[in-house]
């Protein structure tokens, strides 16, 4: 097996006290426990002793590790061999992280086209633990120096992508948001539960949300629901612009071209038009 350059410099020098003082540093156990997956996954499988050679320490170090990690499936011994392997686990934590890198791949060429038509910014977003967070932004020619919402947490009940992704949350979790306190940004924040509740249900019925300077004074939105295979509502897509552009008159016509940008990304992702959740 290939020696890791450095590899020793991971380690505290070897032999039995290496396994001792391991124990006492939790953040050098989790690079230690990272090296053992980059390992497998760059040799395919390796015994136990190749394993400690290499992280530079006691064979029952790299022992405990690996049963650490094989109760979490992450590796996996054979018992005739006893070579180590990646476990059905990797697998798991790939899908939940290549469902997200899917998502904006297909989106990502819709949402740049769909903000050079209404030259206005659009978002790609995914409800996250009481939030709207965003994956994806593409600019309009229009719009200057727009903050670019990448990565950022916003607020589900004054935003056109949280709206929408609300009101496709299963009842009982949607009730549990409502009940928190819903923050009132601008004059215009909808902060009623059962105005909010009727906004939410027309959402469903229409296709899309609206934000009308609910989030920010001056700035409007329109979000449509982007579905998987099974018609589960997977994400929001929004276009948003100043309200002298984005008027609420205007509202409409940008709801039906993002409408139809979100439909396109949809079918990409493997939705019939059939199929709801």
């Amino acid at each position: 097996m290939a020696q890791r350059q450095g590899s020793q410099s991971r380690g505290d020098g070897g032999g039995a006290d290496a396994g001792v003082r391991s124990a006492s540093s939790p953040v050098q156990s989790v690079e230690r426990a990272a090296t053992v997956l980059e390992i497998l996954a760059r040799e395919g499988g390796a015994g136990v002793g190749e394993i400690a050679r290499e992280l530079g320490v006691h064979a029952s170090t790299a022992s405990r590790l690996i049963g650490a990690l094989a109760a979490h499936e992450l590796v996996e011994r054979h018992s005739s061999s006893g070579q180590v392997r990646l476990g059905v686990g990797i697998l798991r934590l790939a899908s939940a992280t290549r469902s997200g890198l899917d998502l904006v791949t297909q989106a990502g060429p819709v949402c740049d086209a769909l903000a050079e038509v209404l030259e206005e910014t659009v978002n790609l977003a995914v409800y996250r633990s009481g939030a709207a967070v965003n994956l994806y932004q593409a600019q309009g020619t229009r719009t200057v120096a727009m903050h670019n919402w990448v990565g950022d947490r916003t607020v589900l009940h004054a935003t056109s992508s949280g709206k929408m992704l609300m009101a496709h949350l299963p009842p009982e979790e949607c009730e549990e948001l409502l009940s928190t306190t819903l923050e009132a940004f601008t004059q215009s924040t909808l902060t009623d539960r059962d105005a909010l509740r009727e906004e939410l249900r027309h959402a469903r019925e229409r296709g899309w949300a609206q934000s009308i300077e609910e989030f920010e004074e001056g700035l409007n939105a329109v979000a449509a629901p982007l579905r998987g295979p099974e018609g589960t509502v997977v994400a929001a897509l929004s276009v948003a612009g100043p309200a002298y552009r984005l008027s609420p008159e205007a509202l409409p016509g940008a709801a039906e071209a993002v409408r139809r940008a979100a439909g396109q990304i949809s079918r990409a992702l493997g939705h019939r038009a059939e199929v709801t959740g």
